[in-house]
């Protein structure tokens, strides 16, 4: 298995690129902001040997290891070369067969909010200076907000496993690409094949308030529980996970491993519940990557990779 070590080198602070959907035109171009299946690497890198969503173009630490139930290949489900042999998919491990409460610490006292789009509710927690959502979010009105037409899924397409692990949206989705490129004041086309100039603060799919973090402020967050050797133990979930991954949860973050999507808009498939947790940010990389905070089930460490297709979002407290 291939991995990623955050602080290795100044090129490891530059990993956790993120291909993102096409561009948005209108709120009323519905395929404006659709994915592409057969370019999601940057130009310069190739396609062999990756990690789910991972570019080729950063350096990665080789290993003979291969996750359990994973195929012999040197590419895991989810890169360009291995899209329909997926070892993990539709495998939750006991995931979604309990609350999302269950998944909470005991020890931590939260806070809570209530997203006045659809009145759900949400476990917050504060984290050095930095508020929270201690669960991932789980909000898919498209009417409201056409950036989620058809660009947010449930895992294996159930609407119960939203109730525990929340929705998984594209890129596109998660920075409301609709109503950046609609704003009278500061037009923005974003998505995949183009870059852009995102506003200082991204509220995207977040609720009023809130806001999607950027890279930055998911590097506050590791500093804030020791350090990135010390954040992926520190933040994951004390349950759920599988073949011995669960976390310490000591600051009540709780994150879950919720897996992924990849694939084109109808034709997707879902892998890692159990194994995987990964976190969009409103930082982008490239016109074909995307920061996002990575988590695996047998990596303490938090990491970058370069991620595709859907994946989950954590908002942080703190509006314009």
């Amino acid at each position: 298995m291939k991995k990623l070590f955050y602080g290795i080198s100044v090129v490891a602070m530059a990993l956790g690129m993120v291909a993102c959907d096409d561009s948005v035109s209108s709120a009323n171009n519905e395929d404006a902001d659709k994915e592409s299946s057969s370019s999601v690497i940057s130009e310069d890198a190739s396609s062999s040997s990756v990690k789910p969503g991972y570019s080729s173009s950063v350096e990665l630490a080789s290993s003979s290891s291969v996750k359990p139930g994973s195929s012999s290949s040197s590419v895991n489900p989810g890169s360009s070369s291995s899209k329909k042999d997926d070892p993990k998919s539709s495998s939750s491990r006991g995931l979604f067969d309990v609350t999302k409460d269950e998944f909470l610490n005991p020890e931590i006292t939260y806070g809570t909010m209530t997203d006045k789009r659809d009145n759900k509710t949400y476990k917050t927690v504060k984290i050095g200076n930095q508020v929270w959502m201690a669960e991932n979010l789980n909000y898919a009105d498209s009417t409201k907000m056409p950036s989620l037409k058809g660009k947010s899924w449930c895992y294996d397409n159930k609407a119960e496993n939203c109730d525990v692990t929340g929705r998984l949206y594209t890129w596109a989705a998660a920075i409301d690409s609709v109503a950046l490129a609609n704003d009278a004041d500061n037009p923005q086309t974003c998505g995949y094949g183009k870059t852009c100039t995102l506003p200082a603060v991204v509220q995207g799919v977040c609720p009023s308030g809130w806001h999607l973090p950027t890279n930055d402020e998911w590097q506050t967050l590791f500093k804030a529980v020791g350090g990135s050797s010390a954040a992926g133990k520190a933040l994951k979930s004390g349950s759920g996970w599988s073949d011995n991954g669960n976390g310490t949860d000591t600051y009540g973050f709780s994150a879950l491993p919720a897996g992924y999507r990849y694939g084109r808009d109808g034709s997707g498939n879902f892998s890692g519940a159990g194994y995987d947790a990964s976190f969009w940010s409103a930082s982008e990389y490239n016109r074909y990557n995307a920061y996002v905070m990575y988590l695996d089930y047998d990596d303490e460490n938090a990491d970058y990779g370069h991620k595709y297709y859907g994946y989950s979002v954590r908002c942080l407290q703190g509006s314009n």
